[in-house]
């Protein structure tokens, strides 16, 4: 497909440390209409050859010209994904557990660990929006061949309907065990899911009801599919089987003894529908035909678990594999890809004996040995097929796509030798990588602001590096704001500066009036506001000349500033200072009474009774 590179950083040498430019670069964009549209002038019968248009040479001007791969059924290797479009992360970073493109295409949306949706774009990339949809970690995604529903399971064992908007219309218990996997049937009425409870069981989607449960493994139930058309479904287990049940009868039809550990995925082949692919933690994924029972091919390469794999949605012989150490590894089933020093082996179907021939050892026709950190946990392709969409436990989602005619640096990058090897190469930059990341990281932050404006959703407050201070005004395009000016400075000598507000009483300005009730030619008896408040319980106040008792008491040789009045006597009233200067002797003041209080009480008809 026809896209733009990201162009970060610029030349060498552009930034003021003498490494590289800090302007933002263009966002990496996959734009399919071009070459869609160029397939479709050009396109004629498959008899006639299919395509009647220039053919693709290795050369970047050449990049007009490339198809989609719908338009080149019969090379596979053309839609082998080889170069790393972008890697998108979340702010609150989580490990991403299935990763789906939604049936147009448009969008991939990823379930974390922490039970959120996220939805990005499928041209550009970038975050679109973010929700919670489980309150525990989500295992299971699926949509419905009519693509009106998607139907999630989590780790509670709770399943969730969803409609194309993301509308919560139903939630039911399917297991008490957290669910591992589910599957639509072909005419969407049922659908099944997998278990820790070592169970397989059968819902009616209108009614949201366990028909029927499938039993017969010994250990968890790690993986099932419903075959696209036939009435067939598979499950893979930790007891190390796979196993192939009717769902009308609920019977196992026969049981595949081909891995030696815990079958990590099962999944049908969705163009012809005759192959089956599974994968296991014995380092190894089979496929197996279903018209004979048997597996025809054995995957090999791997240096460590297969965790997941996908099929090709236009090509029925490329296959997608995830290692639990981060690996991508790309197969053509038709093609043994035999390294040296093994011998190659014949295809079961070209044997005398095909019934008992040994299965044919397929190794990759393509390795992305560093793709990840760690675990991929999801893989799944775009509808057109021209990107593949990976989740892994390093919490990143990254997008894969083919190469550019012409581009032969792409084999040299960190994802295919990594980060060392390319570093020492020159063809990454560790400095580089970490303001590339952290560019990634301010863009997606710009992003969700921008769609939770669309969504008319509270906007999150971006803290800045100096926030400011209340009362202060923040510089405004770049200016900085002038000082306020301070009352006397630069004023003619001998001139009084104006007071910045009026004080009552002077200068003709009249007093402010008192408060209401009080007669300045009566004033008030001190005495009975001291009964008054004895009666309510309060401390009588002090004498005149005296301090509160708690006031502050300076110390005994405290001067008093020139111009000051003198404080009050303190050696009277409540506090007292003995001669050493310790408070030892300090009397308090007595307590209010309680008596009113009481008979207050007593009056509302508590405290009557005598103990």
């Amino acid at each position: 497909m026809a896209y733009d590179p990201r162009g970060d950083h610029g030349a060498p040498g552009g930034g003021h440390d003498g490494g590289f430019a800090r302007a933002r670069g263009r966002r990496p964009v996959t734009d399919y209409g071009s070459t869609i549209a160029h397939w479709m002038r050009n396109r004629q019968p498959r008899s006639k050859g299919a395509f009647r248009g220039e053919a693709e040479r290795p050369s970047a001007s050449y990049i007009v010209d490339m198809l989609p791969p719908l338009a080149r059924v019969t090379n596979p290797a053309d839609s082998v994904p080889t170069k790393h479009l972008h890697s998108s992360l979340n702010k609150i970073k989580h490990p991403v557990n299935v990763v789906r493109w939604t049936p147009e295409g448009r969008r991939l949306l990823t379930a974390s660990s922490s039970g959120e949706f996220t939805l990005w774009n499928g041209t550009g990339f970038n975050f679109e929006t973010i929700m919670q949809a489980h309150d525990v970690a989500i295992r299971a995604l699926a949509y419905s061949h009519s693509d009106d529903w998607l139907i999630s399971a989590d780790h509670d064992g709770i399943i969730k309907y969803w409609q194309p908007n993301f509308n919560n219309v139903q939630v039911i218990q399917g297991h008490t065990d957290p669910i591992r996997d589910l599957s639509f049937s072909p005419n969407d009425s049922k659908f099944v899911t997998a278990s820790d409870d070592s169970s397989l069981k059968i819902f009616d989607f209108a009614g949201g009801v366990a028909e029927s449960t499938l039993q017969g493994h010994g250990w968890d139930a790690k993986t099932c599919d419903w075959h696209p058309t036939k009435g067939l479904i598979v499950s893979g287990s930790k007891d190390h089987l796979v196993k192939l049940w009717d769902p009308r009868t609920q019977r196992c039809l026969t049981t595949l003894h081909g891995h030696k550990n815990t079958i990590t995925k099962t999944s049908f082949e969705r163009v012809m529908g005759y192959c089956l692919a599974t994968s296991a933690r014995d380092q190894t994924a089979r496929i197996f035909d279903l018209r004979m029972m048997r597996d025809i091919c054995l995957l090999r390469g791997h240096e460590k678990d297969i965790s997941t794999l996908a099929w090709h949605p236009i090509h029925s012989n490329l296959l997608s594999t995830g290692g639990s150490e981060g690996s991508l590894f790309h197969y053509l089933l038709d093609e043994p890809n035999t390294p040296k020093g093994h011998a190659t082996g014949t295809a079961v179907y070209e044997s005398p004996d095909p019934p008992i021939a040994p299965a044919q050892s397929i190794y990759p026709a393509h390795k992305l040995s560093f793709a990840h950190d760690f675990a991929i946990w999801s893989l799944d392709w775009h509808p057109l097929g021209h990107i593949l969409a990976s989740g892994s436990n390093d919490r990143i989602t990254r997008f894969w796509s083919r190469g550019r005619p012409g581009e032969t640096d792409i084999f040299q990058d960190r994802y295919h030798i990594g980060e060392a090897a390319a570093e020492a190469q020159g063809t990454w930059d560790r400095r580089g990588g970490r303001r590339q990341r952290q560019e990634e990281e301010e863009q997606e932050l710009e992003d969700e602001a921008e769609g939770l404006v669309d969504q008319k959703m509270p906007l999150k407050q971006m803290t800045t590096m100096f926030p400011g201070l209340p009362g202060l005004s923040l510089p405004a395009h770049g200016i900085p704001v002038p000082p306020p000016q301070i009352p006397g400075v630069n004023a003619p000598p001998g001139t009084v500066p104006p007071l910045p507000f009026p004080i009552p009483g002077a200068a003709g300005v009249p007093p402010p009036p008192l408060p209401g009730g009080l007669d300045p030619s009566n004033p008030a008896d001190l005495a009975k506001i001291a009964e008054m408040m004895q009666k309510a319980g309060l401390p009588p106040p002090p004498p005149p000349g005296m301090l509160q008792p708690g006031a502050f008491v300076p110390p005994p040789n405290f001067a008093v500033p020139h111009g000051f009045p003198p404080p009050p006597p303190f050696t009277q009233g409540g506090t007292e200072m003995q001669a050493d200067g310790s408070n030892g002797g300090r009397r308090r003041a007595p307590l209010p009474s309680q008596e009113e209080s009481l008979r207050m009480e007593q009056k509302k008809g508590n405290y009557t009774r005598v103990r």
